[in-house]
C-alpha cells in the first residue's frame, strides 16, 4: 500500500483516543454498557473534531462480540472488517454527493434487509444537511421508526439547515472545538511514537493554526515533515505555511505606534516579496491586537495566551503603548480588510489602505477613530517634558464663572490635572479695549438697552474678526442667527439639528468672547443668550429657562461630546508647543 497520510493513519480506533471529547464518547460507552442504543443519533461540530471516526468507532463498538471495557476489539473479523470496509454491514454515504430522492429511497429498500454479518446495521450519512428536502422527507418516516436492527448516525457541521422534524427524532451530539493543549499532547505522542524530532514552539504554532480541528493540525504537520529535513523547527513551520514571525509583527505593530507610515510600508512590502500569504497575515496581525488585548483585561496571560513567556513579556511591555479603545480599532479596521481581501483581486493595496488608517486616525471618520485621536493628543500633551520652562502667553482663563484676562509669564503645570483646571486659552485679544468695558469684579458690562439693527447691520462684519481670533468659536456661531433683543440679550436661534452647536455657543469663555467681539465692532454690550429655533416661543413668553434639545439623539450627544472634547485637546496643544 502506498502512503497514507497521517490524518487517516492516526485516526482513533477507540473512544478514548477521541481527542477533547470525553463528554460524548462517555455517553456513548454507557449506553453500550446498559444496552439503550438509540436508532437515530446526530453528530455536530466543526470540522476535524471527530464525528465521523466517533461513529465508526460507535459503530464497531456495538457490532463487537468481544469488546474491551466497551471499546472494540478492533481484532475480532467484524471490527477488521469494518475497519477495512469488507463487511457491507457498515454504510458510509456522502450526502454531499447523493443528496437526492433516488438515493434515500434506495437506502429505505436497502433497510429492509437485515445484516448479514453483524449485529445492527449502521448507516453513517456524513454532511446529511446536504440532502435536498425531498430527500429529507423520504428519510424521515424511516428514520422514525427504523427495523429494530437499524441505526442512524448522522453527521454535519451545519444543523441549522436541518429539518427540525429529523432534528426531534435524533440523539443530538454537539462536537465542540479541541483546546490547543490537547491538540499539542496528541501531537507530540504521534512524533514521538513517529520519532521525528520537534520543536514545542513549532507543534504550538500548528496547533494555533488549526482552529481547534485535530485533522486539520495532522494536515498541517504532515506537510511539515515532508518539507524539513531532520528536526521539526519554528521557522520550517513559519516557512511552509506562508505565515510571519512574532518578531515581524512586533515590529510592525511598532510601527504603527510610533506613527511611521514609511517604516510600516516597508515592511508590508518585505512581506509580500517574500511571498507570505496576505490573508494569513492579516489573521495572525488581528490575533496579535487581539493579544494586546488581553494584556489589559487579565494579569494571567499564560492561560489566554499561547506564547512563550518572553513573548507573553514584550506583549505586556508593548500593550502599555496602546489604549483600550485603540486595540479595538486596530481589531475592527483590520477585520474589515480581513472580509473585503477576500473578494478583492487587489489585496495588497487594501492590506495597506488599513494600516495607513491604523497609522493616520484622522483618515478614519468613525467614532472610535475620533476617540483614538483625543487619546493621542492627550498623552501628547502631558508628556511633554516641559519642567520648569516658561512660555509666554495671553489667553482668557475661566475662573469661579468670571472672565479674567492675564497676559503673563505663565509656569506650565506638569500636573494633569492642573492642565485641565488652568488652562483655557485663547489667541491674543485687544486687551485695552476689553479693560476699559469691565467692572470691579472683573466681568463684561453689559447694557440696558441694545440697538439690534445695528449688530444685525454688521453681523457679519463680527463673524470675521471672530474667524480671525478663534476658528473654532466661528464654526459654532456659523450656525447660529440673530434673531431679536431682550433688554441686554441678544437671541441667537439655531436650526433643529444643531443642539451642540447651541450648546458650544453658550459656554461662559465662548460667550464672553463673542460678546467682547460685538463691544468692539458696534460699541454696545450685550449677554448672549443662546435657543434653539422652536424655543423661540417659550422665550418671547418670558422665560430666560432654555429647554433641553430633545430632537437631538443619544448618539448624536455622545458624538458631538467627543468632538468638544477632541477640539479642547488641540487647542490645548496648540498653546503648549
Amino acid at each position: 500500500m502506498g502512503y497514507i497520510a497521517l490524518y487517516r493513519k492516526w485516526r482513533p480506533t477507540v473512544f478514548e483516543e477521541v481527542v477533547g471529547q470525553s463528554h460524548i464518547t462517555m455517553t456513548l460507552k454507557n449506553q453500550i454498557k446498559n444496552d439503550n442504543i438509540a436508532h437515530a443519533y446526530l453528530f455536530c461540530g466543526t470540522r476535524g473534531t471527530g464525528k465521523t471516526s466517533t461513529a465508526k468507532i460507535f459503530a464497531r463498538a456495538i457490532n463487537c462480540p468481544s469488546p474491551r471495557d466497551f471499546n472494540p476489539c478492533n481484532e475480532c473479523e467484524i471490527c477488521k472488517g469494518i475497519l477495512n470496509e469488507s463487511i457491507m454491514d457498515v454504510i458510509e454515504i456522502d450526502a454531499a454527493s447523493n443528496n437526492g430522492v433516488d438515493n434515500i429511497r434506495e437506502l429505505r429498500e436497502n433497510v429492509k434487509y437485515p445484516p448479514a454479518k453483524a449485529k445492527f446495521k449502521v448507516y453513517i450519512i456524513d454532511e446529511v444537511h446536504m440532502l435536498s428536502q425531498g430527500a429529507f422527507n423520504a428519510l424521515l418516516k424511516t428514520l422514525e421508526e427504523p427495523p429494530s436492527y437499524v441505526i442512524f448516525v448522522l453527521a454535519t457541521t451545519e444543523p441549522q439547515k436541518i429539518p427540525s422534524t429529523i432534528l426531534s427524532r435524533c440523539q443530538r451530539f454537539d462536537f465542540k472545538r479541541v483546546i490547543s493543549d490537547e491538540i499539542f499532547k496528541r501531537l507530540k505522542h504521534i512524533c514521538t511514537q513517529m520519532k521525528v524530532e520537534v520543536e514545542d514552539e513549532a507543534l504550538k504554532l500548528i496547533v494555533r493554526n488549526s482552529d481547534g480541528a485535530v485533522r486539520d493540525s495532522l494536515s498541517i504537520l504532515d506537510q511539515c515533515i515532508s518539507f524539513s529535513e531532520g528536526s521539526l523547527t519554528y521557522e520550517k513551520v513559519i516557512e511552509t505555511l506562508g505565515i510571519v514571525t512574532d518578531e515581524f509583527l512586533f515590529k510592525l505593530t511598532d510601527a504603527i505606534y510610533d506613527e511611521n507610515s514609511k517604516k510600516a510600508i516597508q515592511l508590508i512590502d518585505e512581506l509580500i516579496n517574500s511571498g507570505k500569504d496576505i490573508n494569513q497575515f492579516i489573521k495572525d496581525l488581528i490575533n496579535h491586537f487581539r493579544n494586546l488585548m488581553m494584556t489589559k483585561m487579565t494579569e494571567s496571560l499564560e492561560e489566554v495566551i499561547d506564547m512563550s513567556k518572553e513573548n507573553i513579556e514584550r506583549l505586556r511591555v508593548q500593550g502599555k503603548n496602546f489604549e483600550l479603545n485603540t486595540i479595538m480599532r486596530a481589531i475592527d479596521v483590520l477585520s474589515r480588510a480581513e472580509t473585503e481581501i477576500k473578494w478583492s483581486s487587489q489585496p495588497r493595496i487594501l492590506l495597506e489602505l488599513a494600516i495607513v488608517k491604523l497609522i493616520q486616525p484622522g483618515m478614519d471618520e468613525s467614532i472610535e477613530a475620533l476617540l483614538d485621536r483625543v487619546s493621542k493628543l492627550e498623552n501628547k500633551l502631558y508628556n511633554l517634558k516641559i519642567g520648569k520652562a516658561k512660555e509666554k502667553y495671553t489667553s482668557f482663563i475661566e475662573k469661579n464663572g468670571d472672565l479674567e484676562i492675564t497676559n503673563k509669564d505663565v509656569e506650565i503645570p506638569n500636573k494633569k490635572e492642573d492642565i485641565n483646571s488652568s488652562i483655557r486659552s485663547e489667541k491674543k485679544f485687544k486687551e485695552d479695549i476689553v479693560k476699559d468695558n469691565i467692572d470691579e469684579n472683573n466681568t463684561i458690562c453689559h447694557s440696558s438697552n441694545v440697538n439690534f439693527k445695528e449688530i444685525r447691520a454688521k453681523w457679519d462684519t463680527i463673524l470675521k474678526e471672530i474667524k480671525k481670533r478663534k476658528v473654532t468659536i466661528h464654526a459654532f456661531l456659523m450656525e447660529g442667527k440673530p434673531i431679536k433683543t431682550k433688554g441686554n440679550q441678544l437671541i441667537i436661534a439655531f436650526k433643529d439639528g444643531f443642539g451642540f452647536h447651541r450648546d458650544a455657543t453658550s459656554k461662559k469663555g465662548n460667550s464672553n468672547f463673542i460678546e467682547a467681539a460685538i463691544l468692539e465692532i458696534t460699541g454696545q454690550r450685550v449677554r448672549l443668550k443662546c435657543v434653539m429655533e422652536d424655543e423661540l416661543n417659550d422665550f418671547s413668553n418670558g422665560s430666560d429657562e432654555i429647554v433641553e434639545d430633545s430632537n437631538e439623539s443619544e448618539k448624536e450627544k455622545e458624538i458631538n461630546m467627543v468632538k468638544e472634547y477632541f477640539l479642547d485637546f488641540e487647542d490645548k496643544l496648540e498653546i503648549i508647543e
